[in-house]
């Protein structure tokens, strides 16, 4: 990598940088020009989007603009669900590299896990097969919860190099983390700055932790904000971390997190609000566009 940005190596020996972009709910417009800026620009070298987010392809050409080598880029992107299935699961690689006009990327991961076992298993020996192929650098799952991660390593011998879930100060996800942790698997956060809106799982709730007070005792400590505290707490916490903005100043702001760090009474304070609430659904609530 052409950064300081800190990195982490996977079980398969790729470094990921532990600092990305997201771009989920970003249009094309916007993810094309964040994601040249962040690359180009602001010095970012990992993006993070998904074949359900429908902008790969604004993905690709944000990359193909940025000036910056292929090879320092670290892209991830996602299979669907209605993709679930060792043939669906092959064809949908194959689009998801046409739209973003590469060759392979660093990561693929299971975007959900279906509440069908044997169709999950099924679409991870897939994946192994696809990492095998050269079309993936590593493979891996997102919101799996432990029973999930279990069944595919149970069946396959091979466990996933990063399991992405919803992870912020309110849902801290420390038993997974560990969970996650004995298994070599490192864990990257998805809604790290608590999402937005009103939250959509039957449980979730909106979230306020931008304008937190504890939050915002702490940033004012470092002359800080908000965001770049729990951007910061996630990074000294080991997590990979990929908050999504499609404005250069907050792009900006979210990678100039490397020159301070949190003491131990901070990361006490951000630790008391660890209420285990969610905004996005529990990994068990959902089988959403599940295949026939």
């Amino acid at each position: 990598m052409s950064t300081d940005l800190p990195t982490i190596e996977l079980t398969t020996g790729a470094l990921i940088p532990q600092l990305g972009l997201g771009v989920w709910q970003a249009d094309d417009r916007d993810t094309e020009h964040a994601v040249g800026y962040a690359i180009g620009t602001a010095g970012y070298r990992h993006i993070d989007t998904a074949a359900a987010y429908d902008n790969e392809a604004a993905v690709g050409r944000g990359i193909a603009k940025s000036g910056v080598d292929r090879s320092e880029i670290f892209v991830t992107t996602k299979l669907w669900n209605a993709d679930h299935g060792a043939d669906r699961a092959h064809a949908a690689i194959d689009a998801s590299l046409d739209r973003l006009g590469l060759d392979h990327v660093n990561l693929y991961l299971i975007h959900w896990p279906l509440q069908d076992a044997a169709r999950m298993i099924e679409t991870w020996r897939a994946l192994i097969e696809i990492r095998d192929s050269g079309k993936a650098t590593s493979i891996g799952v997102s919101n799996f919860e432990p029973h999930h991660l279990t069944a595919i390593i149970d069946a396959t011998g091979q466990a996933p190099a990063v399991n992405q879930v919803e992870l912020h100060p309110r849902l801290a996800q420390r038993e997974l983390r560990a969970f996650c942790a004995d298994r070599g698997i490192a864990v990257e956060a998805w809604s790290p700055l608590g999402g937005s809106g009103a939250g959509w799982g039957a449980d979730s709730i909106p979230n306020t932790l931008l304008t937190d007070p504890t939050v915002t005792r702490v940033a004012e400590r470092h002359g800080r904000s908000t965001a770049q505290v729990m951007i910061r707490w996630h990074l000294q916490s080991g997590v990979i971390v990929i908050p999504k903005s499609v404005h250069d100043e907050r792009i900006s702001a979210n990678i100039d997190v490397l020159d301070f760090e949190l003491d131990d009474d901070d990361m006490a304070e951000i630790a008391t609000l660890d209420t285990g609430e969610r905004v996005g659904a529990h990994p068990d609530e959902l089988n959403l566009g599940a295949p026939d």
